[in-house]
């Protein structure tokens, strides 16, 4: 028989708990972190004590209090000290951030990415942000490692990019190549936009206390993040929430993945520009137009608009019955068709999807807004400091 873990072990898992609460809670009394985690005073305290000795974290005296008495010490999460690099690598474009523990956005850099760039063109324009922003991080400062949210299908063990048809990826080791260009011995993981932008939304976002969401995630392509009883559903591989690529409509348009009639190619950017007579644009400023068009009266841009969303909602109706989620959230320029197109959406969604499965269903865009995918993909580079802080701390 295995024995039980040892006093250091359950110390350990205790200080990854307490870390981890405040850093998807922030400024938290000790009293909370005693109800919350389940500890007693001293415990809180001798916890406190060795994160704060790491530089993990702060303790005083709250900002501000009505109560009579001595108040409860707050402890802070170190968000200007502590931070991880988050990378966004997107088809029109690339971001990124330098996010501090607690999630906080600390520094954030945008750029247009050229039209069919590959990895190897990719990974040196991201490192010059990197280094960019590295200028004005303030001295004494612990940097913990990197997360990159990428638009595709990525095997998150290594990093390697399976396929990403919009960007004419196909088993392409971004992993490898990035942490060649960034260089030092702090982790990097990457992961899928979609399942990175869901993360984010569940942990600080619109979806916070909602265990049971879909994230659709929509530009050119369509994706999907999935969680399911508070747990992502990644799949065996890590290629799961691929959304965009179910056949809705077999003898529709060919697709980039090399099949027919995907839910995509009826509700990406192609489509909805090809609908409104605008195909030779592309990128989110002419999907706004379009909606802009649409709302101003424009009879092809509601037409447009019409048919992206009954086309939303005949996919939406059946990942509804499939997942049963609490909520869907529309992400990308997703976002923008079903504002403009929510009745024709919930009408079609209504008439498909079961009874059992819709009625607790509530749509909803990202809280987050763009910076949801940099969030998510901080999270990704925290996750080994919050599993073991004194372990992964520098």
């Amino acid at each position: 028989m295995r024995a039980g873990p040892s006093q250091e072990e359950i110390r350990r898992q205790n200080l990854g708990a307490l870390l981890r609460y405040v850093h998807v809670h922030g400024a938290t009394s000790r009293t909370e972190l005693t109800t919350a985690l389940g500890l007693n005073r001293s415990t809180i305290g001798a916890l406190t004590a060795d994160l704060a000795a790491a530089g993990l974290v702060t303790e005083g005296a709250p900002r501000e209090t009505g109560r009579a008495g001595r108040p409860s010490l707050v402890v802070r999460p170190e968000s200007e000290r502590v931070y991880a690099y988050a990378l966004s690598i997107e088809v029109d474009r690339l971001r990124a951030g330098r996010v501090g523990l607690g999630g906080k956005l600390l520094d954030q850099r945008e750029m247009r990415r050229p039209h069919a760039v590959s990895i190897a063109e990719t990974a040196p324009l991201l490192a010059a942000v990197v280094k960019e922003m590295q200028e004005s991080v303030p001295d004494g400062s612990v940097y913990v490692g990197g997360g990159v949210a990428v638009c595709g299908m990525v095997r998150r063990e290594d990093g390697m990019v399976r396929l990403s048809p919009n960007s004419g990826w196909l088993d392409e080791p971004l992993g490898e190549v990035l942490r060649g260009q960034l260089g030092g011995d702090r982790p990097l993981a990457v992961g899928n936009v979609a399942d990175l932008s869901a993360l984010a939304e569940h942990t600080r976002g619109v979806a916070v206390g909602c265990d049971n969401l879909i994230y659709v995630y929509g530009d050119v392509g369509i994706g999907a993040g999935i969680i399911a009883g508070g747990r992502p559903v990644t799949g065996h591989g890590g290629y799961g929430g691929e959304v965009g690529h179910m056949v809705v409509h077999p003898n529709g348009r060919p697709c980039g993945c090399g099949s027919r009639g995907c839910w995509e190619t009826e509700i990406g950017e192609h489509a909805l520009l090809r609908a409104a007579g605008r195909e030779r644009l592309l990128g989110p400023d002419a999907v706004l137009a379009v909606v802009d068009a649409a709302g101003r009266g424009d009879a092809s841009a509601q037409t447009a608009v019409r048919q992206v969303g009954e086309w939303l909602g005949f996919g939406v109706a059946n990942l509804v019955n499939i997942f049963n989620p609490e909520m869907v959230i529309f992400g990308g320029t997703l976002r923008h068709v079903y504002l403009a197109s929510a009745a024709q959406l919930r009408s079609r969604l209504n008439a498909m999807a079961l009874a059992a499965c819709r009625e607790h269903v509530r749509l909803r865009t990202p809280k987050l807004g763009n910076d949801a995918a940099l969030l998510g993909a901080a999270e990704l580079a925290f996750e080994q400091l919050l599993s073991d802080p004194l372990d992964a701390a520098p």
